[in-house]
């Protein structure tokens, strides 16, 4: 399979999983609008893939939807294989996307580095 095709059939399920957990399987307590798919990733035979989700909440919250979102992985599939044609729907693998949460502190150190920067040429120039 070409990567160009793997680009797009990612793009495609990301979108379908993301569809039914917020449309079909919203009634569950545990599953809010406060989960994002971010990216699926799917193996070249076609046969897993790879669901990362994004959860707003404190860790235990996150593990909480995180052990919901893996024991409905097969009512989820099943009803995103209704809506996409494939000849073999893939077996969905549910994991915690933490790059989000990398990125933003990443981005609090950097202001943070900026601000003491600031400062220390502020304090250079009153010298």
């Amino acid at each position: 399979m070409t990567i160009k095709r793997t680009v797009r059939l990612n793009s495609l399920l990301k979108e379908v999983i993301s569809e039914v957990i917020h449309r079909d399987i919203h009634h569950i307590p545990l599953i809010d609008q406060m989960i994002t798919v971010t990216r699926v990733e799917i193996t070249s035979d076609l046969s897993y893939a790879k669901v990362f989700v994004s959860v707003i909440g404190d860790e235990k919250k996150k593990k909480s939807v995180l052990d919901c979102l893996k024991g409905l992985a097969g009512p989820i599939a099943k009803l995103a294989s209704k809506k996409v044609v494939m000849r073999y729907f893939p077996s969905l693998e549910f994991e915690l996307d933490v790059g989000l949460e990398k990125q933003l502190h990443m981005e609090e150190v950097l202001l943070k580095i900026s601000k003491e920067r600031q400062e220390r040429a502020g304090k250079d120039e009153a010298n």
